[in-house]
């Protein structure tokens, strides 16, 4: 009888906890869609960038209450971050389109990775800092080019400046070496 009893208890809470997830769900829907009928958007728009933040808060639920990895920290961060993006986007509240803000997507990977190392680590480790911070300045500078803020292109400045890549490269491959002894830098179990 106490084990009947457990299971239709869990079982409530369950419910309720689809219920309430599934009412998140349409109230973001319902405030976008809104949003989009006020602002003259197309719906597809506003759906494509929905699709990233729902995929997002998926990944965000198995990070929190399930699987506990920090691979889905990085990815419930970048799916909201690029929907959140695109949202903007759609309803026009950033004035660029998403074929300039490309290169944002290396700097929401970055500040994903950042974040994801940090929870899982509780310190700054060397392992996602590095790659994390490769990740953002590669995204600034692209983005630089991208927003045309310089008057030359991107192939002009590779052609030119090509060796300050080979450079960064092994700079990044020494910080990544110099890390304490016998530390891989990846996953640890329990």
């Amino acid at each position: 009888m106490v084990i009947v009893n457990y299971m239709h208890k869990n079982r409530r809470r369950i419910t309720a906890q689809m219920v309430f997830v599934a009412g998140l769900v349409l109230l973001i829907l319902g405030i976008a869609f809104l949003l989009g009928a006020v602002t003259d958007t197309s719906k597809l728009s506003i759906l494509g960038s929905l699709l990233f933040v729902i995929i997002g808060g998926i990944f965000v639920i198995l990070a929190l209450k399930f699987v506990k990895h920090s691979m889905y920290i990085f990815l419930a961060l970048f799916f909201l971050l690029v929907g959140l993006f695109m949202f903007l986007v759609s309803l026009k509240i950033i004035p660029i389109t998403l074929a300039q803000g490309w290169p944002l997507l290396s700097v929401f990977a970055g500040l994903s990775l950042f974040a994801s190392g940090w929870r899982h680590f509780r310190v700054l480790r060397y392992r996602y800092f590095i790659p994390s911070l490769t990740f953002t300045v590669l995204g600034c500078v692209l983005s630089v080019f991208s927003f045309k803020v310089v008057s030359f292109s991107f192939r002009r400045f590779m052609l030119n400046w090509w060796p300050l890549l080979v450079l960064l490269a092994g700079l990044m491959l020494v910080f990544l070496s110099l890390g304490p002894p016998g530390d891989k830098g990846g996953e640890t179990k329990p």
